[in-house]
């Protein structure tokens, strides 16, 4: 019966804090409506898409556009708070050290992200565009970009670099709770490198400086966080009782 209620109990909370994250998210949502004209017009001023002349080949393209600002909108607001009711709901099961520990973790990530996001879109974004306007030229194509298309390919670079930088923060919680230690780090940074080179070359145009300019981050990233692995196992030994 008490093992019943607690679970009753649990259930509870993960729905009250739910229905916290939902309130958020679309209370950000009509926030970004709001805001999307704004966020449109800047992004229409870039360095690259002042060049381009924007189309659109349906009578939704305008308004799939706004709900599309209004969502990146509601992502970035609700992020904080997301991580923040996960750590609420863990919180009872966690030591007062653990919890200080996790509870960097959440503006930690948000910055994270938001710094990928940033990354990928003023260095990253402006490059793939680039190339794939001068391959259209080269093909003798006329240049009709439309609004849907621009945006959908800007998202689809955008988003996976802001979570590609979350990985030294995934990183240094898996080894927190002991699935990744930085003597099977070093064992694998070859085939890190390997597979980061790839993914590098399939989201950056198909020429050596702009892979190298995306692959050099995910690099730095993977050794940044081998390094917080690193220190972090040697400040838990140091902190470690020894045997008597």
């Amino acid at each position: 019966m008490n093992a019943h209620e607690d679970l009753i109990g649990h259930l509870s909370e993960l729905r009250k804090r739910l229905i916290v994250v939902s309130g958020c998210f679309l209370a950000s949502m009509c926030g970004g409506l709001y805001l999307s004209p704004f966020i449109l017009r800047y992004i229409k001023s870039g360095r690259m898409a002042d060049t381009i002349e924007w189309n659109v080949f349906s009578f939704t393209d305008g308004l799939f556009i706004y709900l599309r600002c209004a969502f990146l909108v509601a992502i970035l607001f609700t992020l904080p708070v997301l991580l923040y009711q996960l750590w609420a709901f863990v919180r009872p099961g966690l030591t007062t050290t653990e919890a200080r520990g996790t509870l960097a973790y959440v503006p930690v990530s948000f910055l994270l992200f938001l710094t990928g996001s940033a990354f990928s879109y003023y260095v990253v974004f402006p490059m793939m565009l680039q190339f794939m306007m001068e391959m259209n030229l080269n093909v003798g194509a006329v240049e009709t970009y439309g609004i849907d298309r621009y945006f959908s390919f800007m998202f689809s670079i955008v988003f996976p670099l802001g979570v590609a930088f979350e990985m030294p923060l995934v990183m240094l919680f898996l080894t927190r709770i002991g699935l990744l230690t930085p003597e099977r780090l070093t064992q694998t940074r070859k085939y890190a490198y390997v597979g980061l080179a790839i993914v590098g070359a399939c989201i950056s145009p198909p020429d050596f400086v702009s892979h190298l300019a995306v692959t050099i981050p995910l690099l730095a990233l993977f050794e940044i966080s081998a390094f917080l692995s690193r220190r972090f196992t040697k400040r838990m030994s140091s902190a470690a009782p020894s045997p008597t």
